[in-house]
């Protein structure tokens, strides 16, 4: 599934797609909860009000960079609080061949924050050894986010997290520590929201007028517009959160921006009294 934002090219590489199975990061969202929202099916729910998420890769493509934002879970990992996340066996990486997107061809890796299921393909286990997947590309991480995670490890799943899918790349010297705000090419700046994880980030991207907003875990789902206050269970600072999903989904209602969520595929922004729909 691809996307055109003026000569920037988006092109979205799914992990792993769940149906349903999503009640224990949005435990509020019911299935009548979500009937009640009609917009969402069948893009975003089913019509029993199970909800339709996805861990997946968006690789950005510019005229001069080639850009993969969140790395999902990865292979051979171990440690995860998620059982089915442990010891994963999957092709994502021929996946991504086959589109077009050889890991050595991607010149920047971009983590919106730093979970589990955002920095996995970080790395690859190679003869016991973790190391950088996308050899030749620079790792960007959030100042903030590393800062924080490099100090808040201590439980063993956060652990297992950082030291095999983000400190490898820090001890490759692959890594750069860049501001929430960062410009990174002509098309493409980082905007800070901060709630999900302390230094969270999401990325705007404009080329010849046209414009979309990656907003990473700003929100998990679309019902989460409707409904500002729904935050996850992962959250770090729910109140944040929430506040900033406000002001983001404020800023890009009701305009053109093509808007892509890191659990969620693609649609735009429309103001619904005082929440959001999200319409495709």
């Amino acid at each position: 599934m691809h996307w055109k934002v003026g000569r920037v090219k988006i092109t979205k590489i799914v992990e792993l797609e769940t149906i349903g199975s999503t009640r224990f990061i949005l435990p509020l969202a019911t299935n009548d909860e979500i009937q009640k929202l009609p917009w969402l099916i069948p893009h975003f729910a089913t019509a029993e009000g199970r909800l339709k998420m996805s861990i997946h890769s968006l690789v950005v493509e510019t005229p001069t960079r080639r850009i993969v934002v969140d790395t999902g879970l990865g292979n051979d990992k171990e440690g995860r609080n998620v059982p089915t996340w442990n010891n994963r066996q999957t092709p994502f990486l021929e996946t991504m061949a086959t589109a077009g997107f050889p890991p050595d061809s991607i010149d920047t890796v971009l983590c919106t924050h730093l979970h589990v299921d955002h920095v996995g393909w970080n790395t690859k286990l190679v003869n016991g050894k973790w190391i950088p997947t996308f050899g030749n590309a620079r790792y960007l991480f959030g100042k903030t986010e590393y800062e924080h995670w490099r100090d808040h490890n201590a439980e063993s799943d956060k652990a297992a997290v950082f030291n095999d899918s983000v400190k490898p790349i820090v001890d490759a010297a692959r890594a750069d520590l860049v501001a929430s705000d960062a410009r990174l090419c002509d098309e493409i700046n980082l905007i800070p929201t901060p709630g999900h994880s302390p230094g969270h980030i999401s990325i705007h991207i404009q080329s010849d007028g046209e414009e979309a907003l990656l907003t990473g875990d700003v929100a998990h789902h679309p019902c989460q517009m409707a409904h500002l206050d729904w935050s996850s269970t992962a959250d770090s600072d729910p109140v944040q959160s929430a506040a900033t999903r406000r002001e983001l989904f404020s800023r890009y209602a009701d305009t053109p921006a093509l808007v892509i969520g890191g659990h969620f595929s693609a649609a735009h922004i429309k103001r619904d009294g005082d929440a959001f729909k999200f319409m495709v």
